[in-house]
C-alpha cells in the first residue's frame, strides 16, 4: 500500500465515521418543515452566519456544465484509444481508472440519494431536497482533481500544462465556497463531500502509481 492509498482510507474512514455520527450527535428539529439534522448546533449557527445566496446556488449549478465538459473529454480520449487499438486492454490503464472514478462517484451519489441522511437548510422551489453529501462539492473535487492529474502528465508545453492545472485549482476552490456560503448546504454537507471527494481523488491517485507505469501516450 502506498502513502496515497493509505492517505485515500484515512478519508474515506472520516467519511464514514461522520456520515454515522450524524444520526446521533446533536440531532435536531431545525431544517425545514421541522426535518431534523445532526450536529444541529454548528449546522445552525453555520447557516445563521452565511444565510441564503440563491445567486451563488444558480450560478454554481450553471458552472457545474465544466466537469460534465471534462468528463465527456476524457471519455472520448478513452474512446478513440480503444478504436485504434481495438482493445479495451490496450486504452491507457490510468483512463480506465478514470472511467472507475467516474462510476463510483456515480454510486456514491445514487446511493445517498436514496439513503437520506440530512435534508437542505432551505426549500427549493418548495421542495425539500436531500443535501448530503453535496453532490456538487464531490462531483467538482474528483472530476477536476482526476482532470488536473491528467493534465499534468498528457500536456507538453509547460505553460499550457500550468495554466491548466491552475484553472482546475482555482475552479474547484471556488465552487466549494461559493456552494458552501450559498445556504443551500449544512456545514456537514460540505465537509462530507470534501471528505469522499478526497478519498476517491488519493485512492485514483494510488492506483494510478500502481498500476500505471510507463508514460501515456498523448492522443
Amino acid at each position: 500500500m502506498n502513502k496515497k492509498t493509505a492517505t485515500a482510507i484515512i478519508f474515506l474512514f472520516l467519511f464514514i465515521v461522520l456520515t454515522a455520527t450524524l444520526h446521533f450527535v446533536d440531532v435536531q428539529p431545525i431544517g425545514p418543515l421541522d426535518s431534523s439534522v445532526g450536529f444541529a448546533s454548528l449546522n445552525g449557527a453555520f447557516h445563521g452566519i452565511t444565510g441564503e445566496n440563491l445567486f451563488l446556488y444558480e450560478l454554481t449549478d450553471i458552472l457545474e456544465i465544466i466537469p460534465f465538459l471534462a468528463v465527456f473529454g476524457f471519455g472520448l480520449l478513452g474512446l478513440i484509444q480503444l478504436i485504434k487499438r481495438k482493445s479495451l486492454l490496450k486504452v491507457d490503464p490510468d483512463i480506465l481508472l478514470l472511467g472507475c472514478l467516474y462510476a463510483a462517484v456515480g454510486i456514491v451519489f445514487v446511493f445517498f440519494e436514496l439513503y437520506e441522511v440530512n435534508y437542505r437548510p432551505v426549500l427549493i422551489e418548495g421542495v425539500l431536497e436531500t443535501s448530503y453529501p453535496s453532490s456538487t462539492t464531490m462531483l467538482v473535487i474528483t472530476v477536476m482533481s482526476a482532470a488536473a492529474i491528467q493534465l499534468n502528465k498528457r500536456i507538453k508545453n509547460r505553460a499550457l500544462m500550468i495554466c491548466s492545472v491552475v484553472f482546475c485549482i482555482v475552479y474547484t476552490v471556488f465552487m466549494v465556497a461559493a456552494r458552501l456560503i450559498s445556504g443551500v448546504h449544512w456545514l456537514t454537507d460540505i465537509t462530507g463531500g470534501i471528505l469522499v471527494s478526497a478519498g476517491l481523488v488519493f485512492l485514483y491517485a494510488g492506483l494510478c502509481d500502481r498500476f500505471c507505469k510507463g508514460k501515456t501516450e498523448n492522443e
